[in-house]
């Protein structure tokens, strides 16, 4: 079958930098914007650019709503999943809240980060239902990993039923998945082929992969072009961030300061695939929402002159 083309992402619907200046200026003076550099801006981003807030998700959706907008980004990758800043649990309850103050600030749930692996998850079905419900049209689903002692392929043919399953459940909903590609030893899509192959007669409209370039350059090297051009057919994300090499480990580093070359976002843009940008800021770990805020700020602004 032959891979549609991926969805042009919903924008947002009104103006965030108008709405803020009046409402939430003083909240935002610890940040001190201006040391920061942050720019402002007349229009949402084309594609949009949102800001992944694994490390900053300590903040109540309204103080995150209010730092995330005010930075320029045009919405968030929220963490729907044990331990996130929405509990799945409660998803019927918490996720109408957040997307409520994001609304007010005129941004939204970009893509959602989720556990789902199946329809078959604990709470995996209510999540997307209630997901959709609002208006959220992406999510990134969580992982499948190997076991080393059995053959590849086939547990890879084991998995893909239960993709197909997942995409009937998303087509039904007007849905995207994407599946993330990391790096590691055991972790399916680490090798990018082998997600190639798994999504091989789904609609990447139901399931596609958010194509992220640091683990395709620690995995790939300077292959990682090949990687991208496997992938593109089913493109429909790109998550932003850098590492370097310490020793035999890749880090975590500021963009633009380690080993993912800029030529990537040329080489996509030249695509004419559009499909939203995550920044993931990483390097700082747990240190703190305000470090990790101020690293999103400095992150967004490297991105934007690379784009």
């Amino acid at each position: 079958m032959s891979p549609s083309s991926p969805n042009t992402p919903k924008l947002p619907k009104i103006d965030r930098r108008q709405w803020f200046a009046g409402a939430a200026a003083g909240s935002m003076a610890a940040l001190a914007p201006v040391q920061l550099g942050w720019a402002a801006e007349t229009a949402p981003s084309k594609p949009p650019i949102c800001a992944f807030i694994k490390f900053v998700q300590s903040l109540s959706y309204d103080d995150l709503a209010e730092q995330i907008a005010a930075i320029g980004f045009d919405g968030i990758e929220s963490t729907v999943r044990k331990g996130g800043h929405v509990d799945p649990k409660r998803v019927d309850e918490q996720l109408p809240k957040l997307v409520e103050a994001l609304s007010k600030t005129g941004i939204d749930v970009t893509i959602m980060t989720t556990g789902v692996v199946g329809v078959d998850g604990q709470h995996s079905e209510r999540v997307l239902r209630t997901a959709a419900g609002l208006g959220i049209t992406k999510y990134r689903m969580g992982y499948y990993k190997y076991d080393l002692k059995k053959d590849v392929i086939q547990q890879l043919d084991e998995i893909r039923p239960r993709l197909k399953e997942l995409a009937a459940l998303n087509r039904e909903l007007g849905m995207t998945a994407v599946y993330q590609n990391h790096s590691g030893g055991s972790i399916v899509g680490a090798p990018i082929w082998d997600l190639r192959y798994l999504l091989e007669g789904i609609d990447p409209q139901d399931v596609g992969i958010a194509f992220d370039i640091r683990h395709a350059a620690v995995e790939g090297g300077l292959s990682w072009p090949v990687q991208y051009n496997m992938m593109k057919p089913y493109l429909g994300a790109v998550y932003v961030k850098d590492f370097d090499w310490k020793g035999a480990k890749a880090a975590h580093v500021a963009l633009g300061k380690g080993r993912v070359d800029p030529k990537f976002f040329k080489m996509h843009q030249a695509s004419g695939i559009e499909c939203p940008y995550s920044l993931h800021v990483e390097y700082l770990g747990h240190a703190g929402a305000k470090e990790n805020m101020q690293a999103l700020a400095k992150d967004f602004q490297q991105l934007k002159k690379w784009l």
